[in-house]
C-alpha cells in the first residue's frame, strides 16, 4: 500500500519538473537565439527499492524490497538546437546563423573577470567607438579579437561566410564555432552557452550569415501547449490516484479499531 503512495509522490514531483521546463520554453518563446529544453524519465532500478531503519529484522540493515518499481524519477535535461525559423528585421546589424554553429562573445562578469560564451542571438548593435556588441554590451568577437567597425560608413554588408565589408572593402571576419558535441554546453541566461570541460570545438564549416534577419526561438507556442496540459492531466491522475491511497489507508486504520 505504502509502496502505491510513493510510486504516486514521484510521478507527481516528475510532472512538476517536466511542467517547470515546459513553462520556460514557453515564457521565451519570443526570445531570439532561445532553444527548447526538454527532459526524461526513468524507472527507479530495483537496487534502490530498499528499507531502512527497519528494527524488526537486524537493525539498521538495508533490505531489499523486491523487483517493484517504487516509482518515475527525473533522467536528464537536454537542449535542442535545431534551427529556428529567420524572421526579416532589415536592420544592419541583425545577424543570423542558418546551420550548425555559434558566435563568439567576450563576457565579462560583475568580477571583472572575461570569458568567451557561445550564442545564436545575433540582436547587435554598434557601440559610439564602432564596436560591435550584443544587446547586453559585450563584444562580438571575430577572427582577429573584438570587432570594431567604421561608424561613417556609407554601406556595412555582411556576406554569407561572415566577412564583413564597408565600402566594399572588407574589415573584419566573425568568428563562428561549432561543437562536435553540443552536450558539453551549459546555459549561460536564456540565450548563451559555456562549454565545459571535453568541449571540442571547431570553425563552424556549414553555417551561413544573413544580414538583416534574427534566428527565433525553436519552442512552438501550441506545440508547448499542448505538453502543459499533458502534463497537467498526468499530474492529476498521479493526485487522484495519491487520494485513494490515503483514504483506503484511513479506512482500513478505523476498521482496525473497531
Amino acid at each position: 500500500m505504502l509502496r502505491g503512495l510513493y510510486t504516486a509522490y514521484t510521478g507527481m514531483l516528475n510532472e512538476q519538473y517536466r511542467m517547470d521546463i515546459m513553462s520556460n520554453n514557453l515564457a521565451n518563446a519570443d526570445t531570439t537565439g532561445f532553444k527548447k529544453e526538454g527532459s526524461t524519465s526513468q524507472a527507479y532500478s530495483e537496487v534502490m527499492a530498499v528499507k531502512i531503519k527497519d528494527v524488526s529484522e537486524n537493525p539498521n540493515t538495508p533490505k531489499r524490497l523486491g523487483n517493484m518499481s517504487l516509482g518515475v524519477k527525473i533522467g536528464e535535461t537536454y537542449t535542442d538546437f535545431s534551427q529556428g525559423s529567420l524572421r526579416d528585421t532589415g536592420n544592419t546589424y541583425d545577424i543570423a546563423i542558418a546551420g550548425n554553429g555559434f558566435f563568439n562573445i567576450e563576457f565579462t562578469n560583475k568580477a571583472g573577470e572575461t570569458s568567451t560564451k557561445y550564442t545564436r542571438d545575433g540582436g547587435f548593435t554598434l557601440t559610439k567607438d564602432g564596436y560591435l556588441v550584443t544587446k547586453d554590451g559585450d563584444y562580438v568577437l571575430g577572427e582577429n579579437g573584438r570587432i570594431q567597425l567604421s561608424t561613417t560608413a556609407g554601406s556595412t554588408v555582411f556576406d554569407e561566410a561572415g566577412n564583413i565589408y564597408q565600402d566594399d572593402r572588407l574589415v573584419a571576419s566573425l568568428r563562428l564555432t561549432e561543437f562536435e558535441d553540443t552536450n558539453y554546453l551549459t546555459h549561460y541566461g536564456e540565450t548563451m552557452w559555456d562549454a565545459e570541460d571535453g568541449a571540442v570545438a571547431n570553425d563552424a564549416q556549414d553555417a551561413k550569415i544573413y544580414q538583416g534577419y534574427l534566428e527565433m526561438s525553436n519552442a512552438s507556442v501550441v506545440k508547448e501547449m499542448v505538453n502543459m496540459i499533458t502534463i497537467s492531466r498526468q499530474y492529476e491522475s498521479n493526485q487522484k490516484m495519491l487520494t485513494t491511497f490515503d483514504e483506503t489507508l484511513e479506512k482500513s486504520m478505523t476498521l482496525s479499531n473497531v
